[in-house]
């Protein structure tokens, strides 16, 4: 178990490197065996983890740059393991349901490259190797889009690439700044986060420092109004893009904000809680109104995911282990959910090349299997009890209830507004005679495609019945979490909001 960390991370990279050599019609099935295998160690992770600490484990330790204390340095705990999980898994799912066919080699070389940087951001402990991650990511996708997207591809990866870089800059120079202060304070450099959790930083300097790591957290996420991006990069991207980028990558920023945010800046969080929550819900009401307003299926899907990640960052800005670990449970709920919806549109998009409601009718009676798993997936997305989506949303909601009841029924719209677009573009799309008559001749699904949306349709109810698996290795690390937030506050108001909305948790 000594490297199994560092193996997670490179091993992806390194079967990527080797995948050039391997034969074209066989690297769909290549890439299929090494994201298994990389699933499979995740798996074993796992299952050698241990859920009664809530501490970093596995750690590992390379000195890099000794005159500044940049070292790689990594560790699991219960937050960075499920998130870990997901993408490992995701991943597979992502390739096995894979529809493109053009240039198929370097498509899956790039996702596997992709992946490394997904995992290295969630597992690396040192702020200048995880910017390093960070920024790494965004070159396969943008490549995935910018090479394999639709006609306004090359616009949609650029203005990614731009929004992400540029918020990404203003995350750096505050991370440079920390590193500083951090010499100041100590006479040693050091950019470890776990010696950066032990600064008492002054009021002022935690304001500054928040909205510096703000900007490139919430433009990852997306926030309102950063997030004119994601529309266009799932509109213009290819399935297995949309797939990724939905389940993984959105889930890097609101990582951020668990990871950096809180346990650094508590008093800052605090200050920022009600802004942050306003932000989020115009996000949840006005992105579900958007969704309602379009007419091509991927739209209402990618107007969705931003809802829902404004349900999450409002879970995280609860301040306590119900809404945090509610939010971390709806960051697992949302990447299933969503990867599933995506790539159910890539299955329709694969046989019609179209993705507009109005080509469509009838479909249930066509195609009732996909529909089906459509109409599952429907209901996770809308927060039908017993279901994935079901959990989440409600520990998320029910953490922030702790700290306004006013704005946490403002936000509990977020459930009748997504059943109302989700249910209408469900109506329009399967119910009702077949209005195309071309659309007779569609062929339900089958194959490779029942192999990828089964396994998404048995977690959606098995961890909506039962979501131990997920909230126990979480609960741990969020309980230590909000107990350094408490220790580090260094205003009296910060420390007492702290805990009086963790009278569930006992944080004192």
């Amino acid at each position: 178990m000594e490297h199994i960390l560092s193996i997670l991370i490179f091993f992806p990279a390194f079967a990527a490197a080797i995948g050039f050599m391997v034969d074209k019609n066989a690297i769909r099935t290549y890439g299929i065996i090494v994201s298994a295998v990389e699933f499979a160690l995740s798996c074993f992770v796992w299952y050698s983890f241990d859920s009664s600490i809530a501490g970093m484990q596995f750690g590992e330790y390379i000195p890099v740059i000794t005159s500044y204390g940049i070292s790689y340095n990594l560790g699991m705990d219960g937050i960075s393991l499920v998130l870990v999980i997901m993408t490992t898994f995701m991943t597979m799912i992502s390739l096995i349901g894979l529809t493109e066919k053009r240039d198929l080699k370097n498509l899956i070389v790039t996702v596997l490259f992709l992946e490394m940087t997904m995992i290295g951001v969630f597992l690396v402990l040192d702020a200048m190797i995880f910017y390093v991650f960070w920024e790494l990511s965004l070159v396969p996708m943008l490549y995935i889009i910018g090479a394999w997207g639709g006609k306004l591809r090359v616009y949609a990866s650029i203005k990614f690439f731009l929004y992400t870089f540029f918020g990404s800059l203003i995350m750096l120079v505050g991370m440079l700044y920390l590193g500083y202060v951090y010499f100041q304070t100590t006479g040693t450099w050091s950019f470890s986060i776990l010696d950066w959790n032990m600064l008492m930083l002054p009021y002022n300097m935690q304001l500054w420092l928040f909205v510096a790591f703000f900007m490139g957290f919430a433009i990852k996420v997306p926030m309102v109004p950063f997030h004119t991006w994601l529309p266009y990069a799932h509109g213009q991207a290819p399935t297995i893009g949309s797939v990724i980028l939905a389940a993984v990558l959105l889930k890097m920023g609101t990582y951020g904000f668990i990871r950096f945010s809180l346990p650094l800046f508590p008093d800052a969080a605090v200050a920022f809680m009600i802004p942050m929550a306003i932000l989020a819900i115009i996000a949840i009401i006005y992105t579900a109104m958007v969704a309602y307003a379009q007419e091509d299926i991927k739209q209402v899907i990618a107007y969705s995911s931003v809802s829902h990640m404004g349900v999450i960052i409002l879970g995280i800005f609860a301040l306590n282990v119900e809404g945090i670990g509610g939010s971390i449970f709806l960051m697992i709920s949302h990447g299933i959910v969503s990867g599933a919806l995506f790539m159910l549109v890539g299955v329709i998009y694969d046989r019609k090349h179209t993705k507009m409601m109005s080509e469509f009718g009838g479909l249930a009676r066509v195609m009732p299997m996909y529909a089906v798993v459509f109409g599952i997936m429907l209901m996770a997305s809308v927060g039908l009890p017993l279901t994935i989506g079901f959990v989440g949303e409600f520990l998320s909601l029910l953490g922030f209830f702790a700290v306004s009841p006013v704005l946490t029924a403002i936000a509990g719209l977020t459930i009748i507004l997504g059943a109302v677009y989700m249910l209408v573009l469900y109506k329009k799309t399967f119910f009702g005679p077949v209005t195309n008559p071309a659309n007779e001749k569609l062929k339900d699904i089958k194959g490779r495609e029942i192999a990828a949306l089964v396994p998404l349709v048995m977690l959606v109810v098995y961890l909506g019945v039962y979501p131990k698996p997920i909230l126990e290795p979480v609960n741990k690390s969020v309980k230590q979490l909000v107990q350094v937030m408490y220790l580090k506050a260094v205003t009296p108001e910060a420390k007492a909001k702290i805990a009086s909305v963790n009278t569930i948790g006992e944080i004192k």
